[in-house]
């Protein structure tokens, strides 16, 4: 019985899959059950199953199998990411090879060709082999032993670099694939930023995931590749790549699949060559809604009752990454209508909103903050989003688009909500100013949220538990084990924590009277004020997060 007919048996498919599948396979000249899995009517590992049991030949599981390292290393990188097979062990003339495809008999011939060996096939899915070899053999590993033409990220539009000997060096076949493949193992591994660090003898990559950095395996050899990669990535940055003694900031534009990515690059000049971070916005990516940032009940209920308002300032506060710009977007999102013109003004527009005005900021040029600003309140908008107040031309503008009649959204830099008052004080604004428009401030930070894949119940230790989380005896937290899906981290995705701030009589009288920000905290905490801490102490008991990450977040 053929594979097919054991999947139409186990009704894992219908007979109008089988039509597809077959009218994808004359179009294409794709295999039927390669046609089956790439139209979505069957999982890669339930074939792998049915193929297991038809053919006789083991399935494991890659993450539990100790692999020959040394097996692994002299095999060829051209083969093996070639033909996506890993060498597991080898043993009385036997190799044992790890394959998505047993019926690519030219790859084991080729191997034993190569070895001399007997070659014993086993299964396991082809993202799991791809993540084994570029464990052990690094991102981009085959990048010395096969130089391919084929470029999957579609770069739109690079620039013509003075340098002719930098460029031909940056423009290698084997220099773009590897640049390609950088890109696109931050993609799946949902990078936030790539960060490429030079060092007197090896060149660092490392990823941001979820808030914290992952050093990526890399091949020995990509050191000799430095400069190259970096002429590369400033080349698609539209960068000067002769001038490697100045900062410069630039901008990358790409496609993978119907993914649009959009890449802010930064090159600093440093002791041993030129580093650079890229921060990578998907444009596509659907935007978070306000339900979906994690707010507890309470503290949703009276942040929607704020942004609701007709006029005043909102004010969304916390470092940088800690998601303040996410929150704005979901708040305009949730308050979008017919009825209401919205205008933002950022640096830069980040995510495109469909019936908001948005408007990039160039300071280059003069069009800053504050002057656009004061331009679009000539346009008659009901909500204004300024990207960041950083100043007290930007402050002072955004009071009085308040003051006119406008609600105004924006972000500050300060560790809690209440000193988003006291910064505004710093900057020059009057008190009066301040009491008269400041409708709420919200602080927030990012925790890690638990995988749900590998999580599990445990019960804590009371000693390194710090003493404002109050858990009470034989109480049991969660944890995330660790597992494929999340790198073994224990942690896939991440949740806000957030704290908001009324701006009610009691805290209007400390801020008129120029009061410090702890005074604040003690009066809003009287009325209910939640602190960043308290909600992460919350979100731990709700089996979101963890201690370690609410401490990580925030402090005492």
């Amino acid at each position: 019985m053929s594979i097919v007919e054991v999947l139409l048996e186990k009704g894992l498919i219908t007979p109008k899959h089988l039509s597809e599948a077959m009218d994808l396979r004359k179009k294409e000249g794709v295999r039927l059950d390669r046609a089956l899995v790439r139209l979505g009517y069957v999982g890669e590992e339930a074939l792998l199953k049915i193929m297991s049991e038809q053919l006789a030949i083991p399935m494991i599981d890659l993450a539990s199998v100790q692999v020959d390292v040394e097996v692994l290393r002299s095999m060829p990188a051209k083969l093996v990411y070639r033909k996506n097979l890993v060498p597991i062990s080898r043993s009385n003339g036997t190799l044992t090879v790890a394959t998505s495809d047993p019926f690519d008999l030219y790859a084991f011939d080729e191997l034993r060709l190569l070895t001399g060996l007997t070659i014993q096939p086993v299964l396991a899915p082809q993202e799991e082999i791809s993540k084994l070899i570029k464990a052990h053999y690094g991102v981009g590993g085959d990048t010395n032993d096969e130089l391919m033409n084929a470029d999957e990220v579609q770069v739109m539009g690079e620039a013509s670099p003075d340098s002719e000997d930098l460029l031909e060096m940056a423009q290698e076949a084997s220099v773009i694939k590897l640049v390609n493949e950088i890109f696109l193992e931050a993609l799946n591994e949902r990078a936030s930023d790539i960060h490429v660090e030079p060092y007197e003898k090896r060149l660092s990559i490392r990823y941001r995931i979820d808030g914290v950095l992952h050093e990526a395996t890399m091949p020995p050899q990509i050191s000799r590749f430095q400069a190259a990669i970096i002429s590369r990535i400033k080349i698609l940055a539209n960068m000067n790549i002769a001038e490697k003694r100045l900062p410069q900031d630039g901008r990358i534009k790409f496609q993978v699949g119907n993914r649009q990515i959009d890449v802010r690059v930064s090159v600093i000049p440093m002791l041993w060559g030129e580093g650079i971070v890229m921060r990578i916005l998907e444009t596509s990516t659907t935007l978070f809604t306000l339900p979906q940032l994690g707010m507890a009940e309470d503290t949703f209920a009276v942040f929607r009752e704020i942004i609701a308002r007709p006029h005043g300032i909102l004010l969304v506060t916390g470092p940088t990454g800690s998601g303040k710009t996410t929150t704005l977007y979901a708040a305009l999102q949730e308050i979008l209508s017919p009825e209401i013109k919205m205008i933002t003004v950022e640096d830069p527009v980040e995510y495109h909103l469909e019936g908001v005005n948005q408007i990039q900021v160039s300071p280059k040029i003069g069009m800053t903050f504050a002057r656009g600003l004061r331009a679009i309140l000539r346009h008659d908008p009901d909500v204004v989003m300024i990207g960041e107040i950083r100043d007290l031309e930007t402050a002072e503008a955004a009071i009085q688009a308040s003051l006119t009649g406008h609600f105004v959204l924006s972000t500050l830099h300060t560790n809690d909500a209440c000193s988003a008052a006291t910064r505004l004080l710093d900057m020059g604004v009057e008190p009066f100013l301040v009491t008269s428009t400041l409708a709420g401030a919200m602080a927030q930070r990012l925790v890690r949220t638990i995988c749900p894949d590998c999580k599990e119940q445990y019960a804590p230790d009371r000693e390194p538990l710090p003493a404002d989380f109050k858990l009470e005896p034989g109480v049991k937290l969660w944890r995330g084990a660790g597992c494929r899906k999340c790198r073994g981290t224990g942690f896939r995705g991440r949740s806000g924590l957030f704290e908001l701030l009324v701006a009610d009589d009691a805290v209007r009288e400390k801020i008129m009277d120029r009061r410090p920000a702890g005074e604040m905290v003690a009066v809003a905490k009287r009325a209910g004020l939640r602190l960043l801490r308290e909600d992460g102490w919350v979100k731990v008991r709700a089996g979101i997060t963890t201690p370690e990450e609410v401490m990580r977040s925030t402090k005492v």
